[in-house]
């Protein structure tokens, strides 16, 4: 009698859980995490991954004795720990050293067409775009393969397009020390042209601007740039 009771409840949840991530819900401004996130070491969340990844497999039917597949566990829980979701982990955060402004360049510095690779928190598929970056120096400059590397590091975790820009335009002000910034994003989601809609034309852009940047010319200058 119970059990009866339940199916519905079950069905409205799946419901509710779908629809979250198809409309692209995201709910916190951090990647929600534990917080004993961190307690396993590399080398042990590799190992139960690999452990759960495979039974995911068997379960799909596929034959874990074939030479190609064989593999596949370990290859796959390697992925995850050390490069795809590796942003997850603070100690792999990058080095902000900054520099002075020696030669005073007071305008926009802008770094374009940063290749993203990312992940869909919903659906753990791809997310494949370029982010656009741009701040106005205070009187401290970044190395520009930073500028790259703070995108990188906030996209190799599961994400929302909306929560990854936010991420990188709040850490490139902090860093900065200073409101002057500006990121946009342009990307495409997997999940919405590998499955669900499959509408393989669509691209999703997202923007924060901070300080200067809320003057529309100052935003369109930047806009201009990046084309």
């Amino acid at each position: 009698m119970l059990s009866t009771q339940l199916k519905p409840l079950k069905k409205d949840l799946l419901t509710h859980f779908e629809e979250l991530g198809d409309e692209h819900i995201g709910t916190s401004y951090d990647t929600p995490l534990r917080d004993d996130a961190f307690d396993l070491d590399d080398d042990v969340k590799i190992d139960q991954i690999a452990h759960h990844f495979k039974h995911i497999m068997d379960i799909l039917g596929l034959d874990l004795t074939d030479d190609s597949l064989r593999g596949t566990p370990q290859r796959v829980a390697k992925m995850y720990v050390k490069e795809i979701f590796k942003g997850l982990n603070p100690a792999n955060k990058p080095d902000m050293k900054l520099f002075d402004n020696k030669y005073q360049y007071n305008q926009m510095l802008v770094e374009k067409n940063i290749t993203l690779y990312s992940n869909c928190e919903h659906h753990f598929v791809p997310i494949i775009g370029r982010a656009h970056v741009a701040y106005i120096s205070n009187g401290k400059v970044i190395g520009l393969s930073k500028l790259n590397r703070i995108v990188q590091y906030y996209a190799q975790r599961p994400q929302v397009q909306e929560r990854l820009t936010m991420q990188i335009a709040n850490e490139l002000k902090q860093a900065l020390g200073t409101e002057d910034v500006a990121v946009v994003i342009d990307a495409t989601h997997l999940c919405v042209s590998s499955r669900g809609i499959k509408d393989v034309q669509s691209s999703t852009v997202t923007a924060e601007y901070g300080g200067k940047f809320l003057d529309i010319d100052t935003r369109n200058e930047f806009l201009k740039h990046i084309g």
